[in-house]
């Protein structure tokens, strides 16, 4: 990524955000507004997919829970300003970056290894956005001569219309 888009994306991001990999078991506390009322739901679930982790504002993350005997799949934004808190509840030994295999799995078989972690933030450095400073005089002067030499080219590609 360009580092001038790179500088902008990273304007718009958290400060810190937790580390998440496939198979960490979360709560994902998510800023509801529904007309003038506001609420936090907590969605719960693990994790089956992290996308652009180290992309900055375009980091996504897939969650996994079965509710009433369906499964759910909810795609969440890292950086999202709806997204208050990511709570990290425990971490299962998993040797996939991405766990497609759990949505053909149900019950016991879903079970996975439990194993002790210790939850890294990433931090994001935000350095102030710097654009190259353009004379003010020369672009007036180049947006004139874009004008007249538009006038003289419909000047010169008039049709004649000639009654008959």
């Amino acid at each position: 990524m360009d580092a001038r888009v790179r500088q902008f994306s990273n304007a718009y991001c958290k400060d810190s955000v937790p580390a998440l990999r496939p198979g960490y078991r979360v709560e994902v506390h998510q800023r509801i507004t529904e007309g003038k009322k506001e609420r936090i739901q907590i969605f719960k679930g693990m994790v089956i997919g992290v996308k652009n982790s180290n992309d900055g504002i375009n980091a996504t993350f897939t969650v996994r829970n079965i509710a009433s005997g369906v499964g759910v799949e909810k795609v969440f934004p890292l950086h999202s300003p709806s997204i208050v808190q990511i709570d990290v509840k425990r971490a299962h030994k998993v040797r996939r970056a991405k766990l497609n295999y759990v949505r053909d799995l149900s019950g016991k078989s879903l079970r996975m290894q439990e194993v002790p972690f210790t939850l890294e933030h990433i931090t994001v450095e935000k350095a102030a956005i710097t654009e190259p400073a353009a004379p003010v005089a020369e672009a007036e002067d180049t947006a004139a001569e874009i004008v007249e030499d538009a006038a003289a080219d419909t000047d010169a590609e008039a049709p004649v219309t000639e009654a008959a």
